[in-house]
Order: C-alpha cells, then sequence, then structure tokens
C-alpha cells in the first residue's frame, strides 16, 4: 500500500542543510535536544530510510519524515 503522507516542501535558500537544523527550521521539533533524541532514537527517516547522524548534510529533493509528518528540502 502507498504512503499517502502529504509532503510539505521547505524551501531553505541554499543548496543544503544538515538534519538537526532542517528539522527545526521546518517546525518538526522546537529545540535542538529535542531533535537530538528524536535522531539519535531512530523516529527520523530521510529519503524512507532510518538516519541517526544529527549532522547528516540534506540536499534539494529529500524527504524527512518525523511523528508522520513529510517535509521536502526546496532550495
Amino acid at each position: 500500500m502507498p504512503d499517502s503522507t502529504p509532503i510539505t516542501d521547505v524551501s531553505i535558500g541554499s543548496d543544503g542543510i544538515r538534519l538537526g537544523q532542517f528539522m527545526k527550521f521546518a517546525g518538526l521539533l522546537d529545540s535542538g535536544g529535542d531533535v537530538k533524541e528524536a535522531i539519535i532514537d531512530g523516529f527520523v527517516t530521510v529519503n524512507g530510510e532510518v538516519d541517526r547522524r544529527r549532522g547528516r548534510q540534506l540536499q534539494t529533493g529529500d524527504v524527512v519524515t518525523y511523528d508522520g509528518r513529510s517535509v521536502r528540502v526546496r532550495p
């Protein structure tokens, strides 16, 4: 069954951004501490795969999902 979660585009104003920064910028979580916990605990996926690296460099088109919300990196 295909995933029907709507994806929200978030423009970052550049070509790349770190996962932790993007999660705060996109409003998925409010604090760096919450972002760190969510990533380390495996609750965050990037392009459908769990990624536990807060410093992972995201590129245009990457989709980050947390708590049922999906956001796509846009320049």
